[in-house]
């Protein structure tokens, strides 16, 4: 019983370091090529780096759903601590859904919306005008 007692304790104390939600952005250049951006994926858990994890990356547009959707790619480790790196070939400029799938020490699922055009990318919009927090 008091083996059970100090588990349960002990689950209680680490259920909010193991719920801390993982956050990313992208920070993404236009290349020379028409729809192709060199990207930096920056990750953090608890406003710390988080390294170690496999991302593949993927995108589609939400306002076309199944009709423009890229093949995912492997993002490699960046030059810093949460820093990663992948080049992503869109078919068009506009809103994109880029998915990032993670594994390793950390399993888990980030969906971003950026706005892609010639320049490169930014947070897209929310229907209210208002961009995604931060």
């Amino acid at each position: 019983m008091a083996k059970a007692a100090l588990f349960l304790i002990a689950t209680m104390l680490c259920l909010p370091a193991l719920a801390q939600r993982i956050e990313g952005t992208l920070d993404c250049a236009a290349t020379k090529t028409d729809f192709i951006y060199d990207c930096t994926i920056r990750l953090q858990r608890a406003g710390q780096p988080l390294t170690g994890v496999q991302i593949t990356v993927g995108a589609d547009m939400p306002s076309m759903p199944m009709a423009h959707n890229i093949k995912p790619v492997q993002a490699r480790a960046g030059a810093k601590p949460g820093e990663y790196q992948a080049r992503l070939d869109l078919e068009m400029t506009g809103e994109w859904a880029v998915k990032l799938r993670l594994t390793g020490p950390v399993r888990d699922q980030l969906v971003l919306h950026y706005e892609f055009d010639e320049n490169g990318a930014r947070p897209a919009l929310r229907r209210s005008g208002t961009p995604p927090r931060k």
